[in-house]
This record gives C-alpha cells, structure tokens and sequence, in this order.
C-alpha cells in the first residue's frame, strides 16, 4: 500500500507525468494490495468515489501504467482483459461463473517441459491460467 507521495514518485520513477487522473486512478488501484481489475470496474470505483473520469481515460491510464510496468495484463477471453498489480511472475484461477482472477500461490504449480525458444528469443514469462467452475 503506498501514500500519495509514494505513488507520484513511483510514477515520476517509471516515466509518467503525475496527472490528477493518474495519480487519483493509482490510489484506486494500489492502495488496496494485489489485485486484479478490468478497466469497468475500476471505472466504476472511480465513479464511486467520485472522480471525475470517463471509460477511455480508464482505458489510456491502465495501458500507460502497463507500458510502464507498473502493471501486468491477464487476458481472459477475446475482448476481456485483466489488469493484475503483482507484475511479478505467477499464476492464476479464473472464476467463469463469477467473472474473478484469483493468484495461485508460488509453489503450488510447476510448469516443465517448456520447449526451447526460437533462435534469438528467450522466454519472457509463461502465463498459466486455470479456469474454475461450480461443481
């Protein structure tokens, strides 16, 4: 969890100017520990909080924030996209029912048997996402 002050120098460190949005959006977003949310519902969180923002600089921020690294983005089906705050590498459940991305603990899955990335290449990350259904 980071204070005001916190978060406009981790902006400035990562390159982004730090606009009233951006800072007003990065409070929202990380003053509340890991989590994970489409841009709708943080929309919504601002709305509710009663920040002035439309969708689309919701959507212009998130992906600012994800050029940065300050952010790591879960797509989930075509036109669905998760933005997770750990950016650390680790995997996930994904609820279909509930429409909910869940961290899956470090060291509760291995993943072996990678194949041997292109020449000039090397693999980035591997993004595990274990989809869930009611019994």
């Amino acid at each position: 969890m980071e204070n005001r002050k916190q978060l406009v120098e981790r902006l400035r460190a990562v390159g982004l100017r730090p606009t009233l949005q951006r800072i007003a959006l990065g409070e929202l977003l990380f003053s509340k520990g890991d989590r994970h949310l489409c841009a709708e519902d943080l929309h919504a969180e601002a709305r509710a909080a009663l920040v002035p923002v439309s969708l689309a600089t919701v959507y212009n921020t998130l992906n600012q924030f994800k050029a940065a690294g300050l952010l790591r983005e879960i797509a989930i089906e075509g036109d669905r996209s998760y933005f997770d705050t750990n950016t650390s590498n680790h995997y996930h459940f994904f609820d279909d029912e509930k429409h909910e991305l869940m961290d899956i603990e470090i060291g509760d899955l291995t993943v072996t048997g990678l194949p041997e990335a292109p020449e000039g290449k090397v693999i980035d990350r591997i993004d595990v996402i274990v989809r869930l259904r009611d019994a």
